[in-house]
């Protein structure tokens, strides 16, 4: 199987210092490691984009070459790690008028008029604009370790050691505008083109936060750090259910609110889709 992955992690933003994250360049490194040690991907396979580097036109260029080598031929399976703030922004493709999309933030986000500026914010219609173009025959898999609600801040993890990877939008009025709709959950970023074998993970519910989070000494993305944990210590003799059993399990014993999710379907068979 021919296969090509790119991680991104983004702890700075240029032009938000405040936002600062600490652990999701550390999810960029450790997702590479993983693809590299446990599921037979060179190193030379694998693009990592952190910080100045993972701006939206590197971003969306590199998964664009993906997809482009996919329709090509040159690759049956995908991966894609992102690990960074989430936001949301109200619906763009004008399909879902009372829903918000989610969005993430690159190292360059920016704002315009009061909202998110379009040319530095990466939103979901996008993103499956993009892998609508891939073959039946490839196989996508993504990994957002993300925020996409506020709704969650009013129960997240407050402690010294986890930050909720969440950027509200950058004007009360954006903001309440948003906060209005309802979240559509992520799951729909890959689901809308039936025919592309999908696989998604995702480090929390639509209405919840990702913990950025101080574990063993290092920072990580906690919906990471227990994924890389688990597939290690698993030797990949697991289903993919399973380890998202095992890694809710062992975020719940370490009292994170976020409850990952998978879409795939494997989940849908379980009736663990969405849950």
């Amino acid at each position: 199987m021919a296969k090509k992955a790119l991680c991104v992690g983004i702890n700075r933003f240029r032009n938000y210092p405040s936002a600062a994250l600490n652990g999701c360049v550390n999810d960029a490194r450790e997702m590479k490691m993983l693809l590299t040690d446990h599921f037979g991907f060179s190193p030379n396979s694998v693009t990592t984009l952190t910080d100045s580097k993972a701006t939206k036109r590197n971003i969306m260029a590199k998964l664009q070459a993906m997809v482009e080598g996919a329709v090509a031929g040159k690759y049956d399976y995908l991966v894609f790690s992102f690990s960074s703030h989430g936001t949301q922004v109200p619906d763009t493709g004008n399909d879902e008028p009372d829903l918000a999309d989610e969005a993430f933030c690159p190292y360059d986000l920016a704002e315009d008029g009061g909202g998110w500026h379009a040319e530095h914010i990466i939103t979901d219609d996008e993103l499956s604009r993009l892998f609508a173009d891939l073959p039946d025959r490839v196989t996508l898999e993504a990994f957002l370790d993300t925020c996409h609600s506020g709704t969650g801040l009013r129960a997240v993890d407050f402690a010294a050691r986890r930050k909720p990877r969440y950027l509200a939008p950058p004007s009360i009025r954006a903001f309440l505008q948003t906060e209005a709709l309802k979240p559509r959950g992520l799951g729909d970023l890959l689901a809308r083109n039936e025919a592309v074998r999908h696989i998604l993970w995702t480090g929390c519910r639509a209405d919840q936060t990702s913990a950025d989070a101080l574990i063993e000494g290092n920072w990580h993305g906690a919906f990471t750090f227990f994924l890389c944990r688990e597939i290690r210590s698993s030797a990949n003799t697991l289903t993919r259910q399973l380890v998202l059993n095992n890694i809710r399990n062992a975020l719940k014993s370490g009292r994170y609110s976020q409850i990952p999710q998978l879409e795939c379907e494997e989940a849908r068979k379980n009736g663990q889709s969405g849950s």
